[in-house]
């Protein structure tokens, strides 16, 4: 069967929840898939069927959906008696609460901070209710990457990034959910200038390999999205916002000016996770960050404080063997992080310029003290 080009249409498919026994169909019920991922539901799959003598022409011709992407993936609901709800985990960081602007009125989507869901108990999902949930989004992480190689940091990160994953990859297998999980750079060792989304894992540090671990886990369920990320700003404390404190404090910092990377906005990549839900693009690993030049930590530190009205020559730039010399303890980084954007714009969703965005993110701050 070809692939069906239709947005935002689930179509109703009769599903065998179990084998037959002899000498019966067995028993069935009826779920609503995307229209794009029926394509995958052929021979290999036999407990699809799909009634031929209907009279329907097939591809379906593409429709207009009469709800916004937004909210699609909210409202199609399972045809199972659950209800179409979104959970998000980790509420309250930097893309949580993008999150939550993304989705503010929205009825259908639930938040959990880390106070009401650590990702670091022993058990942390026993008391969630997955059967409500038709979608869950983790934005939860552990990103002290030079904690991590602490003792107890190392603990922590691989509590918290890789086996709360894997726990929460099986719970979205068993109630059939969709997972959204966030990934980062620091699974690669930079040795490569632009990262693609089949490059082979091979992290540094704690944080990478805790990140790496995650990735496979969520890789693991069939209905995941895996978005790989670089230099998370938003309303939180991040380099953007740490530099703009300098700024205003009269500092000039010295700043490492040999890893490259781009910024990520995390008001982009919450819309970046709702385009992909709302559009029932294809599961699978994708790279997400702003669009426009490659640029050093200096070179970013240098555009906020000319932003803020300052000199550029404020920033001081140096190897990240020098910077790191007298700061034992530092986590090994990937000289390079710049994520090849192709396949998220082949999708549909094309990243704002990163410069653009700094600009409107400092908009409403002042070097002045």
């Amino acid at each position: 069967m070809e692939p069906i080009p239709v947005a935002g249409l689930r179509v109703c498919c009769l599903v065998r929840t179990a084998p037959p026994p002899a000498g019966t169909t067995g028993h069935w019920r009826l779920e609503k898939v995307h229209a794009r991922h029926l394509p995958e539901f052929g021979p290999e799959h036999p407990e699809f069927y799909f009634n031929e003598s209907a009279g329907i022409s097939w591809p379906i011709p593409p429709l207009q959906p009469d709800i916004p992407v937004q909210g699609r993936t909210h409202r199609a609901g399972f045809g199972d008696g659950r209800a179409s709800r979104t959970l998000v985990v980790g509420a309250n960081g930097q893309l949580g609460r993008a999150l939550r602007a993304r989705y503010l009125g929205d009825p259908d989507v639930d938040f959990l901070t880390r106070t009401e869901l650590d990702l670091a108990a022993p058990e942390p999902f026993l008391g969630v209710d997955f059967s409500r949930y038709a979608t869950v989004i983790n934005a939860a992480a552990y990103t002290s990457v030079d904690a991590a190689e602490t003792p107890a940091g190392r603990a922590a990160a691989w509590a918290v990034n890789a086996t709360a994953v894997g726990a929460l990859a099986r719970a979205c297998t068993e109630h059939r959910m969709t997972l959204v999980q966030l990934s980062s750079d620091h699974v690669f060792d930079g040795t490569v200038e632009i990262h693609d989304e089949d490059e082979p894992v091979s992290p540094l540090g704690v944080y990478g390999q805790s990140q790496a671990a995650g990735d496979i886990a969520a890789a693991t369920t069939p209905r995941h999205y895996i978005l790989r990320t670089s230099r998370l700003t938003g309303d939180g404390s991040n380099f953007v916002t740490s530099m703009a404190s300098l700024a205003r404090r009269g500092v000039r910092p010295t700043v490492v000016n040999d890893e490259y990377g781009r910024l990520t906005f995390a008001e982009d990549l919450a819309a970046a996770i709702a385009h992909l839900l709302g559009t029932g693009a294809r599961y699978g690993v994708y790279n997400m960050s702003n669009s426009g030049p490659v640029q050093s930590w200096a070179e970013v530190a240098a555009d906020v404080f000319a932003i803020l009205g300052l000199p550029r020559d404020s920033v001081t730039g140096v190897p990240a063997a020098d910077y790191y010399a007298d700061r034992p303890g530092s986590a090994p980084r990937p000289a390079h992080s710049a994520l090849n954007l192709a396949k998220l714009k082949a999708s549909g969703f094309t990243p704002p310029p990163a410069r653009e965005r700094l600009e409107g993110f400092l908009g409403g701050r002042s070097a002045s003290p």
